[in-house]
């Protein structure tokens, strides 16, 4: 305990904690006595101890509409790497669809993080301000609106999707499928607002919407869907990687090539893409992560929130196999 570090020492509790804890008016020969104590004790600040001494916790919170999948691994590694690089711990929640259960997941942060990175693509901006805590650092990522004070990081969606329906119709794709994310996503609304705007303004390409929700089996059930009907149609663009693999799926076991009979595409450029040959869309996934970081520590200790302000990052289109050009 601290109590036996400080008699080991011959200091008191408190000299203790500042010693371990960095406080500045502690001689070096002060923390070298109580730091060598400490290791021949064994002894370990607790967490929480030593939070409430700083008044810091030297944790971010992380607030995500999921936990579950390759996207998300992949913003939190780059999210964990740029943190930890800066002595900062990261500390994972959920927000659910609800806004008061989104809300409550950002109060049940205040006190154990200095900071927040908020993505909430599902919720409005009246939701967010209220579910926000007040006085708290807080950077939002791929959210629906822009706050004031809140520096805000946010894909092209737009540019994006409208990259995928150029390059699909240039390789002679005539009858075109967009899956669709949740209605309530303002990432899926712009990517399949972006599909249908630029798709309209190609002659002799006809192009449809079919509901999904981002998951693998969604992307299955709506070619499934596709096929049954008897619909013709010789592309598919996913709205995210999941479900253009979902897509893939279905197309294998209802005995349709890809790309000779029907191309796929997704967004998102998750690391299963590569391995499956799947032209996409990069948002540079962990990129986005490390940046959220990048803005947040700044704000750290401050007690003051930035000027706020969008970064709309480029998406980069990446062509693979899954669309190769018609002969």
């Amino acid at each position: 305990s601290a109590r036996d570090v400080a008699l080991r020492a011959q200091v008191s509790v408190a000299i203790v904690s500042g010693a371990l804890n960095g406080i500045e008016n502690v001689s070096d020969q002060t923390r070298a006595r109580v730091t060598a104590a400490a290791a021949e004790l064994g002894y370990v600040p607790h967490a929480g101890a030593r939070s409430l001494s700083l008044a810091k916790t030297h944790a971010i919170g992380v607030v995500l509409p999921d936990l579950h999948g390759e996207f998300f691994s992949e913003i939190v590694r780059g999210m964990d790497r740029e943190a930890s690089d800066r002595g900062y711990l990261l500390l994972l929640s959920n927000m659910h669809a609800d806004p008061r259960q989104a809300a409550m997941a950002l109060r049940t942060m205040r006190g154990r993080v200095d900071g927040l990175m908020v993505m909430a693509p599902h919720l409005g901006e009246a939701a967010i301000r209220e579910a926000l805590p007040p006085g708290l650092p807080v950077v939002l990522l791929n959210t629906r609106a822009s706050i004031a004070g809140r520096p805000s990081i946010r894909v092209d969606n737009r540019g994006g999707a409208a990259a995928v329906a150029e390059h699909l119709a240039a390789t002679g794709r005539k009858r075109i499928v967009h899956i669709a994310g949740p209605r309530d996503n303002i990432d899926a609304q712009e990517r399949a607002d972006a599909f249908c705007d630029t798709l309209s303004r190609h002659k002799g390409v006809a192009s449809q919407v079919m509901q999904g929700d981002f998951s693998e089996e969604s992307g299955f059930a709506a070619v499934t869907e596709l096929v049954r009907s008897g619909r013709s149609f010789d592309a598919v663009f996913a709205a995210n990687d999941m479900m253009a693999i979902g897509a893939l799926q279905a197309l294998r076991e209802h005995g349709l090539a890809v790309p000779a009979d029907v191309a796929v595409a997704g967004f998102d450029d998750i690391p299963l893409a590569r391995h499956l040959g799947l032209t996409t869309v990069d948002v540079h996934i962990a990129e986005l992560g490390r940046r959220a970081v990048d803005r947040l520590v700044p704000m750290l200790g401050t007690g003051q929130q930035a000027d706020g302000g969008e970064e709309l990052h480029a998406p980069a289109l990446v062509i693979r196999a899954t669309t190769a050009r018609q002969a």
